[in-house]
């Protein structure tokens, strides 16, 4: 169905895609996997006609073609599932699907053609989902499946899913792994990223894997592992989860009582929760996004007001407290959207990791700041934490997505906290970050810490937690102990089933 033969994408300093050769057949899952960095959403882009290639050729069903635009890509039967929904909350379904479409000779689009239209291909493909109910009142699975509707409603024979799992509830996983082998056997070609890679072993055929915009290996999951894939992307081993000792948990660090906070459209968003985080443990919180995660963490932090409840951090109460008085009392954050709220993009490297700790005595005196001793203890946090970048001057929008966040863990540990509160810390970043990312947070734990991890990534809670407390509607639905703790189980609190809890 699908050839993309030598593709070559250049952009100023930056080889993205280097003579990549890709294919896809009809009736089969094809991953691409790699990096940050790595070239697959170039090479995507190539092939949804938002990027133009410098050299190489698509072939679709063996005839070269032109593809220029996204409504090129369209007509040429190619459909994009994007990772962040590209749906309007306030409209129905048959609405969304419609969005874009020409009425053809009527004045007005016939929404009751459509609506039956849809209805078949629920039928079909096991899409269910009512045509006339409005996007934000379904689940995050629903809105999904509306996405993928609206790809097979313009007839995409070749589908684009990137990273499609990424807020689904492990059932939620199996159901849509189900509807894409549907598909996949009634002749339509898929091309699956994802940086899961169970699920890449579970769901495909073949798998590709991009590393410095280069091919470097196409296998199988029979003569794979998921080891394997993370050696091929990163280049050399890389551990799945990491070392953990078994640490006995002392007092409790940060105590939270019956917190109510409201979130930005004024609706209750945290709802009377209770959670205890201890000295050498992680209290990972599970769940799907928006289940009133972030306003829990900052509310915790100082940045969000508290309704009702009380938040006690190593004995001091904090409640409704400045985020510089949670920070003294022992807190350090390190918040879920890194560029707009952990770090500064026009500022260079030095002054993000100097933003919080400038004033202290061995950096300033009589409100002169000491550069030599500043200058000094980034050099050590950039070295200590593997920082890559050219200078300390380098300004940080200009490192990649992992940089970033060891900067930011760097800059937060090194103000030695009692408790760590860590909101999505891999999110986006490479494999080979992340794996530093949770070694971190492990031995800090080791070393008495408290960490609270909150993370929609579920194994990565599973792979660092102590204990797991799982959100939903911004309550606790159920606390577990890591030991005991079982996917399925964990799958049906995030979905909002209190049986097992």
């Amino acid at each position: 169905m699908l050839e993309m033969r030598g593709i070559t994408k250049r952009f100023p300093g930056v080889l993205a895609c280097d003579s990549v050769d890709f294919s896809a057949w009809a009736g089969e899952v094809h991953t691409l996997l790699g990096e940050n960095g790595a070239g697959k959403s170039t090479l995507m882009k190539v092939l949804f006609g938002l990027y133009r290639p410098d050299d190489g050729e698509i072939l679709l069903h063996g005839k070269r073609s032109e593809v220029s635009s996204p409504a090129s890509a369209i007509a040429h039967g190619i459909g994009m599932i994007h990772q962040h929904f590209m749906l309007v909350p306030s409209l129905t379904v048959v609405e969304n699907v419609a969005l874009g479409l020409r009425s053809g000779s009527r004045l007005r689009l016939d929404l009751d053609s459509v609506a039956e239209k849809v209805a078949q291909l629920s039928d079909t493909y096991g899409l269910h989902v009512d045509p006339w109910a409005r996007i934000w009142q379904l689940s995050v699975g629903e809105r999904q499946r509306v996405e993928i509707i609206k790809a097979l409603y313009r007839d995409a024979q070749l589908l684009v899913l990137d990273e499609p799992t990424a807020v689904l509830t492990p059932q939620e996983v199996d159901e849509l792994f189900v509807i894409l082998r549907g598909m996949c056997e009634r002749g339509r070609a898929l091309i699956f990223i994802s940086h899961k890679l169970h699920e890449v072993m579970e769901l495909s055929d073949r798998i590709t894997v991009l590393r410095d915009g280069r091919v470097v290996g196409e296998t199988t999951p029979d003569q794979t592992s998921p080891e394997g894939l993370a050696q091929m992307m990163v280049g050399r081993p890389v551990k799945m989860a990491p070392d953990k000792e078994d640490v006995e948990p002392g007092a409790p660090l940060l105590a939270i009582e019956g917190l109510t906070v409201r979130g930005d459209r004024d609706q209750v968003a945290v709802d009377g929760v209770d959670l205890e985080v201890r000295s050498g443990e992680i209290l990972g919180i599970a769940g799907v996004s928006g289940n009133g995660q972030r306003e829990l963490a900052e509310a915790i932090a100082g940045l969000r007001e508290v309704e009702s409840g009380r938040i006690e951090l190593v004995g001091h109460d904090v409640t409704g407290a400045e985020p510089r008085a949670v920070r003294e009392a022992g807190l350090s954050y390190v918040p879920e959207e890194r560029m707009k709220e952990g770090a500064v993009g026009d500022f260079t490297v030095a002054e993000n990791l100097m933003l919080l700790n400038h004033a202290e005595e061995q950096y300033c005196r009589h409100g002169v700041l000491r550069f030599g001793p500043m200058r000094e203890h980034c050099s050590e946090l950039v070295r200590s934490y593997r920082v890559k970048t050219p200078s300390l001057n380098t300004t940080v929008k200009s490192l990649s997505g992992g940089n970033i966040q060891k900067l930011i863990l760097a800059r937060e540990l090194a103000a030695a906290p009692k408790v760590l509160l860590a909101a999505q810390p891999t999110r986006g970043v490479d494999i080979g970050a992340a794996e530093y990312i949770h070694d971190q947070l492990v031995k800090r734990r080791t070393e008495g810490m408290g960490i609270l991890l909150i993370s929609e990534d579920l194994d990565e809670v599973l792979g660092l937690s102590d204990r797991i407390a799982v959100m939903f509607e911004g309550r606790i639905v159920g606390i577990v102990d890591r030991a005991g703790a079982k996917v399925e189980e964990l799958g049906l609190l995030m979905a909002g089933s209190t049986a097992s809890a």
